[in-house]
């Protein structure tokens, strides 16, 4: 088995010194349970998937911590949110950090519970699969389009899982089971082609009526539908950014996937050859990268500072990192070879936008350089620009 080690240990390590329950959320297979039993391995372990623990957890609170034994770990805490009243009794009761380790892969109600239960005893730790930089740090290297069509759950590489088996037993197991299941979705065909449409829509503005046409399914739903995907972590919203250059912006959200090997399998992508000819290939790409920037910012416990500009013309930047009123703007372009019009919307941006530091543009390319200000970076270092 591969040792790959998270770039969120020392994070993970900071808040277990500091508060006496750590909260680590993310996706389905990212990686919680593994970073959590390898970091703290003395601890107890109780997995509210197991249908005893679940049970007795959900029938009698009580019960179930006279058996825990602390330091643990419970994961999938999601399951019985009602656990949090009692661990915020214990903690307080302990007045020792350190003492409870609990995952979650549902967001919706969740952070809420967290934030009422354990408001000031808890940090809270996002973590998404595998980044690119984990990888290569561990000897680990691939092309772009191996990275856009194999993804990057730890299953992959821990396991040399192959990816069509891999995301086909995500989708069937995670997607439709816990999704579906929590927006009782009675037409599997219907949802399952919604989502497939997501796909093909990935890095674009959302449009929900658009989106009810194509799939005769209400407007009101298909709020929902993402609502709930954006709570599983299938999905993310990149905000367009507000700041008052002029007032002609665009305000709705962009929509991503957290995974790209699941956009990979939900478009038909097969194999890494056919990702050259997808006529979605920049989107992808764009998704990729702007997703490397999210888990550099979350494994160093940041929250997530990344928008995208477009004004009502059409001139648009496709991410800013924010750093507090400061703005980096960078250019997104998944060629390998520079062209001269690469650089034009960050010139333009450059001489309306004051507050503009080290503008950037991620690409396919190895030359890495710096010209007229504008620095030009391979995309497996996306994430040293946070």
């Amino acid at each position: 088995m591969q040792d790959i080690r998270r770039k969120a240990e020392a994070e993970l390590k900071r808040c277990a010194e500091f508060f006496p329950v750590v909260t680590i959320l993310g996706p389905r297979q990212s990686g919680k349970t593994t970073l959590s039993r390898m970091f703290f391995k003395d601890y107890a372990y109780y997995n509210l998937e197991e249908p005893d623990l679940y049970s007795l957890a959900s029938s009698d609170v009580n019960a179930f911590f006279d058996m825990v034994k602390t330091p643990c770990i419970i994961d999938e805490v999601q399951r019985v949110p009602q656990l949090l009243n009692k661990i915020q009794v214990l903690a307080d009761k302990t007045k020792t950090n350190g003492q409870f380790i609990i995952t979650g892969s549902f967001q919706q109600g969740l952070k809420e519970a967290i934030s009422q239960s354990l408001a000031g005893r808890t940090a809270i730790l996002n973590l998404l699969p595998f980044s690119i930089s984990e990888l290569n740090d561990a000897g680990l290297d691939f092309s772009r389009d191996e990275f856009l069509f194999q993804g990057f759950m730890p299953r992959l590489y821990a396991e040399g899982q192959p990816a069509d088996l891999l995301y086909r037993s995500y989708f069937q197991t995670y997607v439709e089971r816990d999704v579906q299941s929590l927006l009782n979705v009675k037409n599997k065909a219907q949802f399952e082609k919604f989502l497939r449409l997501l796909a093909g829509r990935i890095g674009q503005v959302v449009n929900y009526e658009s989106l009810s046409n194509d799939t005769g399914i209400s407007s009101t739903t298909i709020a929902e539908w993402i609502s709930v995907l954006e709570s599983s972590f299938i999905i993310f919203k990149l905000e367009p950014y507000f700041e008052n250059y002029t007032k002609r912006l665009i305000k709705s959200p962009k929509i991503y996937f957290y995974e790209p090997g699941l956009v990979a399998y939900l478009l038909g992508i097969r194999n890494a050859e056919q990702i050259p000819r997808d006529p979605l290939v920049g989107n992808l790409f764009e998704n990729m990268v702007i997703l490397e920037l999210l888990k550099a910012q979350y494994n160093k416990g940041l929250e997530k500072s990344l928008y995208y500009f477009r004004d009502s013309k059409g001139f648009e930047i496709d991410l800013l990192i924010a750093d507090g009123r400061n703005v980096m703007p960078v250019e997104i372009k998944s060629a390998s070879t520079i062209a001269p019009d690469f650089s034009r919307n960050l010139k333009k941006f450059r001489s309306f936008a004051k507050n503009t530091e080290s503008p950037a543009i991620l690409y396919s390319g190895n030359l890495e350089y710096e010209s007229d200000g504008i620095r030009y970076i391979n995309f497996k270092h996306s994430g040293k620009l946070v």
